[in-house]
């Protein structure tokens, strides 16, 4: 059996790829668009050639740094099936369809600059008709049963903790006459987050591909993040300013409204205007509701007491452009939650044109913020930033809550392995830039006995 790592490796942490390949089939595990630069964009061509034989791809949650390749393999002709859970499917769909849309925008904006140079227009990386083919091939499958995915090969998803649907997948693969068994961790999630359940280790493998996104460090205790969320939030009332929280559609969105419904039902702050202003963040959270067998057992509790509307009557979902224009007027105290997450694009960039430069206004930064974006230069103090062209002051007060990360931590990351060690398999670290990776291997080496291999982009790996 070969292992071909095809993306998130290498000190590159997104692209995440694996083509696996035996004697009687081959496939795909995850097939993740590259983000974060152009030298990283640069890398979005499909995974694999055309001779290149694909029974299956298997995935492991639906971000896009996961999923966002599949309409590259359905442009050329692809036509396998996608296995993955029920709840991934849905938000593999969601965040394609979001992807083709803004690939194809990308590409108009582009394709007004060439045409003015003279110079021939360019495709979009793909389109929603390529996304819509990746869609129709995707095929559900349940948690902790074998799946016969290929010949010879069977698949096992197991809860992963990182978002809705999300899994690590053990191949049981048949070959030389013994079965072998092969460890994808996908991306892991926190054990203390709130809403999901934990995640669930297996304990047999003769190769592991771990995560090491966090490999180098802990996140800052939830209960001290939210301590500090629910400290602003009244400080914030009390002034009866704005609250701008820049989002992620999918997982920190879900989480904060959770944590509001939390804070109006002990009473920590009284019921205040909240818009959920992005149409992705309203279908993510539908497909959040549809699936409350996901949820772990402190949320399955919370919401069976009362229902969450019951607590968030003030909630409002705003899909419109023009509802989302008309918050302008609404008067403090009231949160706004609109994406992007890092301030790059979308609602958010309009809200905080509006109201950075008014002294009652607060942002709350809940999630990283890449170099040159306007979050991270908020996040660094500027004293003024520039958006669309024009130069805003920032009299706002600017937050950063450092704990709400999807992500494991170091401690949960070896506590995941811990299951598998005693089996010692052997181990490849994947998905973290090369201080995380290298940190990681030092305490599996340190508590394990068991040297860590750190591959290069197309590498492969021989079991």
């Amino acid at each position: 059996m070969k292992i071909k790592i095809l993306g998130a490796s290498g000190g590159e942490v997104t692209g995440s790829a694996y083509y696996v390949q035996t004697r009687d089939a081959a496939v795909l595990v995850d097939c993740g668009l590259f983000q974060g630069g152009r030298q990283s964009e640069a890398l979005n061509k499909p995974p694999t050639t055309p001779k290149q034989r694909i029974d299956a791809v298997l995935l492991t949650h639906g971000h896009l740094d996961h999923t966002g390749r599949l309409p590259l393999l359905a442009k050329r002709g692809h036509t396998a099936p996608i296995f993955a859970t029920q709840a991934t499917i849905e938000m593999t769909a969601l965040i394609l369809r979001d992807s083709a849309k803004i690939q194809a925008g990308d590409a108009e904006r582009r394709n007004r600059k060439l045409l003015r140079a003279g110079k021939e227009p360019e495709e979009p990386l793909y389109s929603p008709e390529d996304a819509e083919t990746s869609i129709s091939l995707l095929r559900p499958v349940p948690y902790q049963k074998p799946v016969n995915v290929a010949p010879g090969i069977q698949a096992v998803w197991t809860e992963s903790g990182h978002m809705l649907g999300s899994a690590s997948i053990q191949l049981l693969v048949q070959e030389d006459g013994r079965t072998k068994r092969v460890v994808f961790s996908g991306d892991l999630g926190p054990r203390t987050a709130p809403i999901l359940k934990e995640y669930e280790p297996f304990r047999e493998a003769d190769l592991v591909f771990l995560e090491s996104t966090y490999g180098d460090r802990d996140h800052r205790p939830f209960k001290e993040t939210v301590d500090e969320f629910v400290s602003i939030v009244q400080q914030c009332v009390k002034e009866r300013g704005k609250i701008l929280v820049p989002t992620f559609a999918i997982g920190r969105a879900q989480l904060l409204t959770g944590l509001l419904a939390m804070m109006f039902r002990k009473k920590l702050a009284a019921p205040f205007p909240i818009f959920l202003d992005s149409p992705m963040a309203i279908e993510a959270t539908n497909i959040y509701s549809n699936h409350r067998e996901l949820f772990d057992e402190e949320m399955t509790k919370f919401i069976s007491e009362r229902p969450l509307k019951d607590d968030l009557k003030t909630l409002r979902m705003t899909a419109t452009g023009d509802e989302s224009r008309e918050i302008n007027t609404v008067p403090g105290p009231c949160l706004v939650m609109a994406g992007a997450g890092m301030c790059n694009a979308g609602r958010i960039v309009h809200h905080l044109k509006n109201n950075l430069w008014k002294p009652g206004t607060h942002v709350v930064i809940v999630g990283f913020q890449s170099h040159g974006s306007l979050g991270r230069r908020l996040v660094e103090g500027a004293e003024e930033v520039k958006i669309f062209g024009e130069p805003i002051a920032v009299r706002a007060q600017v937050h950063t809550l450092g704990g709400f990360s999807a992500h494991a931590g170091q401690t949960d990351l070896l506590h995941w392995f811990s299951a598998l060690a005693p089996k010692r398999p052997r181990v490849v670290l994947t998905h973290g830039e090369d201080a995380a990776r290298a940190e990681l291997a030092k305490q599996i080496q340190k508590r394990y006995k068991l040297k860590s291999t750190l591959p290069a982009l197309g590498d492969t790996i021989e079991l």
